[in-house]
Order: structure tokens, then sequence, then C-alpha cells
């Protein structure tokens, strides 16, 4: 099969879904051209690992200037910010070269676009695609349901940029993704929570979509146990990238709202918060004794593997989250906020403590810290998990299957 695979930021490890569904569908014989932008050194660095992987690759840079431009303009626009921010203005020509093809013969089988970032993508591929007076699948990755995202940050965001994202795109994206969701052959969500608040929007619109849930997945060979290193006894992890808001509120309310609880049981007990670009709010954390704030690392697994367990408290979100999976993936116990664990098929107290309010997270948070053998037949418990329902080749059998479907009902 031959795919073009969109992508609005350079797939790479931490771009964990586009990245290892690329490598999975190409590991099963599929030839991938990959269309993306790129900012920085960091990312031209990625692209040239795609190219010396074998992919085609068409890049276009996208700096800052040009994402703020393109988020002022769509001010007076019906655009939300999130549908412009990765938009390249040369975009369209690009297309037209990949989607012409050679001797009248098309050069894909079908067309995958990621996230909302990338939806301008899709949809200038299918007018370019229509003025050729061809016919070609699109797929759109929603992966999230970003409305649903930022109607949450609105109301609970402890980030003030989190709360003022909500407040000004929420409206404009919500009916943005409802209409756009009927736009193409096949929707994809990362967890039913995701499909049900795309599938309501969409019908909202009177715009039905053909939404499918393709979950998320874990390197399993790259997160894995390592029962050669010994725990720390009593050390929290909890981690993410640290710029991102609702990282940031997960973090505020677990040192404000749960830890204080965990030390009158546990005293001694560390919290090491590891993640990139952590804001102001999240480095002055690490002035409180017991915490330390690590900045960027080259290596999450260490962190992971050490633990004594891995806390994702999170207060708003969408998706499933990869944090989550990595944990579990590593053997490490974990415990989750009832909103970090929507989109799992987890069994509460067997794969991982699943808590509905503070109280009840730094209970289960201190049943670990007593327990040496509880945290290991948990790690172990919530490793099997991921094996069973998260491994990455085994969602790319899904994708083809998705493919295939849609390229079939095209003919």
């Amino acid at each position: 099969m031959r795919i073009l695979f969109i992508v609005p930021y350079v797939p790479e490890p931490i771009r964990a879904r586009s990245f290892n569904l690329i490598r999975s569908l190409a590991h099963r014989g599929h030839r991938l051209d990959i269309l993306t932008v790129w900012s920085g050194e960091r990312e031209a660095a990625a692209l040239e690992w795609l190219r010396q992987a074998g992919f085609g690759v068409y890049a276009l840079r996208v700096g800052r200037a040009r994402s703020l431009w393109n988020c002022v303009a769509a001010i007076p626009t019906r655009e939300p910010f999130q549908a412009v921010y990765s938009w390249h203005p040369g975009a369209r020509q690009v297309l037209t070269g990949i989607l012409a093809g050679q001797d009248g013969q098309p050069a894909q089988d079908v067309i995958h676009v990621e996230h909302l970032r990338g939806i301008r993508y899709g949809l200038v591929s299918q007018k370019v695609l229509a003025e050729m007076g061809r016919h070609l699948p699109v797929v759109w990755d929603s992966v999230d349901c970003i409305s649903l995202l930022l109607r949450q940050a609105a109301a609970q965001s402890r980030s003030r940029f989190g709360r003022i994202a909500g407040l000004l795109d929420a409206g404009r994206t919500r009916r943005f993704e409802g209409m756009q969701a009927g736009s193409f052959d096949r929707v994809l969500a990362s967890s039913a929570a995701d499909r049900a608040a795309l599938v309501d929007l969409a019908e909202s619109c009177r715009r039905p979509a053909d939404i499918v849930v393709l979950t998320n997945g874990v390197d399993l060979g790259y997160f894995a146990q390592d029962l050669g290193t010994p725990r720390e006894l009593a050390r929290l992890v909890l981690t993410g990238k640290m710029s991102y808001h609702a990282n940031v509120s997960m973090a505020l309310h677990f040192v404000q709202e749960i830890l204080p609880a965990i030390r009158r049981r546990h005293p001694g007990v560390e919290l090491w918060i590891v993640g990139k670009d952590p804001t102001k709010a999240v480095r002055e954390l690490a002035e409180q004794p017991g915490i330390v704030v690590t900045g960027e690392v080259p290596d999450l697994r260490p962190y992971l593997r050490l633990a004594t367990a891995a806390v994702v408290p999170l207060v708003y979100g969408a998706g499933v989250q990869f944090k989550v999976l990595e944990a579990m993936a590593c053997g490490t116990p974990v415990v989750v906020s009832e909103r970090a664990a929507r989109g799992l098929a987890l069994r509460p107290g067997v794969e991982a403590f699943v808590a509905g309010d503070p109280g009840a997270f730094a209970e289960d948070v201190c049943r670990l810290l007593d327990s040496t053998a509880l945290c290991r037949q948990m790690g172990e418990a919530g490793r099997a998990y991921v094996q069973r329902h998260h491994d990455w080749d085994r969602l790319a059998e899904q994708l083809e299957g998705v493919y295939d479907e849609v390229i079939s009902s095209r003919t």
C-alpha cells in the first residue's frame, strides 16, 4: 500500500503516535511518503533520520513567526488557531506535485492526515485531487477532540495560558471540528470519549461522520522493565512536557492537594517532576523540600524504573495518555485520576489504582509506599496490560483495515 502521511510536526519518538504508526506500517511492508513541517535544529535532525530510514520526506519550514501570523490572520475568520498554526503557504504547490503521480497513475492509495493542526493540509489535498479529476480516500486522525480539551481548560486549568486559550478558541474549534469531521472518508480518535464528543459535534452541524477509535500504543521494546535495577523505596515520578497547560495544572494539583496527605504518613517521600520546558510555576515547586524538577532529560526510562510509583493526577485532558502507558510498560505501578484513565480498559486495583478524588489518590499512593509486594504485583499486571492492548504493531494492523475499507469504498 502507498500512503501519504501528513503530520503537522516532525514524527520522532516524542511525537509517539505518528512516529510509531509510520514505523510499524513500514515494517509491515507499506511504502510511505511523509509531508511534515519543521522549525528547529532538533526537528531537522529527525528529518534526516527519516530520510536515512528510507521514507520519502517533504518538509516545509514553519517557524514561530509564521505560526503567530497564521493565528493573527485567523482572528476575523471562523478557523480556530489550532487549524492554522502549522500551515505553510507553499503547501498547495507541494501537494500538487506529490499527488500528480507519473504517467497518469496516482502515486498513493490513501492519504492520512494527523491532528487538527494538519486538517488544512487534508482539505487542500481534497481540492487538488478534485481539480485533477481524481478520487483518493483521505483519513483524518483527529487524535483528540480539541474543543473538548479547550472547554475543560477554560474551566479547570491552573495555567493562565490554558484558561485564556480555552476561552478564546473553544467555540470556534467546536464548530470547526463539527463541520470538518464529516468531510473525510474516515475519522480516527484515540479514545471512546473523544469519538463520542466528535460524533455529537458532527451531528449538531448535520454533518454525520464515520469515526472509529484507534487507541494510542507504547514502544514495548524501548519502554521495558529493568529487573536488575532496584526501585527507590519512597520516590514518586510525574512526567510530561511541563510547558503544556494540562501538565502544569496536574503538577500543581498534585503538590498542593495530594502530596501533603501522603507526607503525613510518609514524610520522607520524594517527588520527581520530569519533563522538558517547565514553567516558572513548576520550577518554583523545587523550592520545597523533597521535590526535584529535572527539566528535559535525555532518557525518561531511568526515572520510571527507579520510582516506587508513577502518579498521573490529570485534572483535565483528552485522549489516551502516553505517560500512563510508558510507566506501565516499564513495570512501574501507577496511580491515575479518573480523567487519566479514560480510554483505558483498566481493572482498578489490578493494573493500576484509579482515584476519584485527592483523598483517595493519596490513600492509593500510600498503599504502594507501604508494600513492595503490591508494587511488584501491580507493575507486572500493568506491563501485561499494555502488551495486550497497546502494541503498536497490532494498532498498525487495525489501521491497515481502515485503509482497506476506505480504498474499497472508492473503487
